[in-house]
């Protein structure tokens, strides 16, 4: 597989950010004792202690930071968090029928063994969690975990401080994988809150092709869990190899009182191809942070997103495409539907550099606020150092037309199912391009469904 280091790197707009010795960050201190108490042995606890060490000199971020002036984290600071195993006999989950026999299951960061089932794969892949690799598999592995941009970023590091096992999906040379892989991790709450770790390494070496579905979600675990406290800090590494394609489908769903942080870094290598769907709909308070590094020339990146919305949610997504090579294109839609008092946030940065010559890239971010009192702050950006290229940015922020409802009322549909059907159609347009039908289907019922979505 070649992937070479970039010699342009994302810009560190999310950097970890260091105190002195002095002036540690006890609440963080507090959080990566709970996470490092489990050991491990080898070249992983050695991965783990370097970032570790990170964290013990490195604090939690605030709104002073440009990067993190719209999500306050106060809310998350007052709670103390736990480690707690899996309550494996309590959890239902949707089982996708493309996915029926390929999908890993992992209940509080824990690998659900009864629950994963990968019988239905071609040879030349293997998925699997971490623990179950063979020694020249975890070896293949070592070359690539935590080895990804962004790897010293505050919560990035924290994971890494604390993974004991992950998520493997490594897809050899020219193997074309037509079923896709489901990644499904569920938090069950129990009596205190608690915190989970996920991890996912997804290598697709050169010419090879996989659809990837990764899944955070508690909505049928325990009953304790419907409206449990809990922190999910996500890390997943993909690393697409030379002509490779990457089909990744993102879906966060978490509980009501849930804080969610996710960081998706992905490596393109020459000629390759990296789709994402990313759909975030649960959550007390969410961030996604999805790094692109191109890493040879002619690559094609897609990103689309959906943020859905209401009560008083925080949603924040930050992305960064850096266009190292020549001949690259990237496109971006970014919709965010915000109801009642919820606040959505986009800040989307494409780099291209004076290397990055006849580079096609465009970025839109569309918002649909259904409430006086919903609010959006978004931040589309160029930074653009080469002069042959074709670069497009732009944001909007509208309201359902009165115009529009009333067209609609006045062919027999009353106003309730007018506002649906146009929520509908403003979501679908990003719903429609994910390639599972099953999932599509899904959400597109769950937005159906969502009543806090048509009353003001």
């Amino acid at each position: 597989m070649n992937i070479q280091v970039s010699p342009s790197p994302i810009p560190n707009s999310n950097a970890v950010s260091l105190t002195s010795m002095l002036d540690r960050d006890d609440y963080l201190t507090g959080l990566l004792n709970q996470v490092t108490a489990t050991k491990t042995e080898g070249w992983l606890q050695e991965l783990r202690q370097s970032s570790a060490n990170w964290v013990r000199h490195s604090i939690i971020p605030t709104t002073r930071e440009e990067e993190w002036r719209f999500t306050d984290l106060s809310s998350l600071r007052k709670v103390q968090f736990n480690v707690e195993a899996g309550n494996f006999a309590s959890v239902e989950f949707d089982i996708l029928p493309e996915a029926a026999n390929s999908r890993l299951v992992f209940v509080n960061g824990v690998f659900a063994p009864d629950l994963s089932a990968v019988s239905d794969l071609p040879s030349g892949i293997v998925v699997s969690n971490l623990a179950g690799l063979s020694a020249v598999e975890q070896e293949g592995v070592r070359q690539y975990l935590a080895q990804a941009e962004g790897a010293q970023e505050v919560f990035t590091a924290l994971n890494t401080a604390g993974v004991t096992d992950a998520a493997v999906v490594w897809v050899k040379k020219n193997v074309v994988v037509e079923t896709p892989i489901h990644l499904v991790f569920i938090s069950v709450v129990g009596e205190t809150a608690t915190i989970s770790q996920p991890r996912c390494l997804v290598v697709a070496e050169s010419g090879s092709q996989v659809t990837l579905v990764e899944e955070y979600t508690n909505r049928r675990g325990a009953e304790s869990a419907e409206n449990g406290v809990y922190l999910t800090n996500a890390v997943t590494e993909v690393w697409v190899g030379d002509n490779a394609e990457v089909s990744h489908t993102r879906v966060e769903w978490e509980g009501a009182e849930a804080f969610h942080i996710g960081k998706t870094a992905i490596a393109q290598a020459r000629d390759s191809r990296y789709t994402c769907h990313a759909i975030t709909l649960g959550a007390k308070l969410s961030r996604h942070n999805l790094e692109i590094l191109q890493t040879g020339e002619q690559t094609q990146t897609t990103l689309n997103g959906l943020t859905i919305i209401s009560g008083k949610q925080l949603s924040d997504t930050h992305s960064a495409i850096a266009l190292n090579y020549p001949h690259g294109t990237s496109d971006q839609l970014h919709k965010c539907i915000v109801g009642d008092r919820a606040h959505a946030v986009f800040n989307g940065k494409v780099f291209v550099p004076k290397l990055a010559q006849l580079t096609n890239a465009s970025q839109l971010n569309r918002n649909l606020l259904l409430s006086s009192k919903a609010r959006v702050d978004t931040k589309p950006q160029l930074e653009i150092t080469a002069d042959n290229v074709k670069c497009a940015h732009g944001a909007t922020v509208s309201q359902l037309e009165d115009d529009e409802i009333f067209y609609l009322q006045s062919r027999g549909i009353d106003e309730n199912d007018a506002r649906k059907l146009l929520i509908n159609a403003f979501a679908a347009e990003v719903i429609n391009k994910i390639p599972v039908p099953s999932l599509r289907e899904i959400l597109l019922n769950t937005v159906n469904n969502l009543k806090s979505l048509t009353n003001e």
